[in-house]
């Protein structure tokens, strides 16, 4: 059988310690799409064993980075994957038979995740099964305008695949506590451009309300120690991007400072 061709779109930046995984489970695509981030560790030379075809463009946010990038990809599908993420065994084979069996109307299709924290599957606290928008047509798709965490928009239909992509987001803790700067900083600028103001309510009792969400509702107790570092980490995620919110209003900044 024919299968429409397939482009991967992978971001990266000083990657060296994960990319190789990800580039072997995505080796069986049409061309491989690099978009770098300038990296000045060993990134690139692993990218280039595997025949990717890289370009570099100055980061602004993911989502502008992946707008642009995805106007390079040659085919009409596009796989997007992280530099921290495999595809599932198995996988392949099932986007292969959705792209050629996708009607005219389907325009993406969501990816179950699962994440990893210090080499053990989170499968409570909202973190199964995470949908992500990864497969979609080129000149269907665009990710949100978002500072940080956006998805994919379409205006034709979202299917789901039974595969999973495999995010190891969190092997030391040493990883989401160096991005959670970064983020919140993202986060904080988001609401400010939303015209979110400060409130006491959101430093006060935001965080605590959603670590019990994530503790207590989601049940992350069910994934033990590690459940319970996550709900924290998810409060002290909010609060500090709120703090970065009281930040730009009290100093009257136009962005977080970095």
């Amino acid at each position: 059988m024919d299968y429409p061709n397939i482009s991967a779109l992978l971001p990266t930046f000083n990657c060296e310690k994960t990319i190789r995984g990800t580039l072997q489970s995505i080796q069986w695509a049409d061309e491989i799409v690099v978009v770098d981030s300038y990296s000045s560790d060993n990134t690139l030379n692993i990218c280039r064993e595997f025949g990717a075809r890289i370009i570099q463009h100055e980061y602004i946010n993911s989502a502008k980075q992946k707008n642009w990038a995805a106007k390079q990809c040659l085919h009409s599908w596009v796989l997007q994957i992280d530099s921290d993420e495999i595809l599932e065994e198995g996988l392949e084979t099932e986007i292969r038979q959705a792209v050629v069996n996708a009607a005219e109307q389907v325009h993406c299709y969501q990816i179950p995740r699962k994440n990893f924290f210090a080499g053990v599957w989170l499968r409570y606290g909202g973190n199964y099964p995470d949908y992500q928008r990864r497969l979609f047509r080129r000149d269907e798709g665009h990710w949100m305008d978002r500072e940080v965490h956006a998805h994919i928009e379409v205006s034709g239909q979202i299917q789901s695949l039974r595969g999973h992509i495999i995010h190891n987001d969190w092997p030391y803790l040493a990883k989401p506590l160096n991005n959670l700067n970064r983020y919140t900083r993202y986060e904080a600028d988001e609401l400010y451009k939303l015209h979110k103001h400060f409130h006491w309510i959101d430093l006060v009792i935001r965080p605590w309300v959603v670590f019990w969400y994530i503790y207590i509702v989601k049940r992350a107790y069910r994934d033990s120690w590690r459940g319970y570092i996550f709900s924290v980490y998810m409060a002290m995620y909010v609060f500090l991007t709120r703090a970065k919110l009281w930040e730009l209003d009290e100093l009257e900044l136009e962005k977080s400072p970095k």
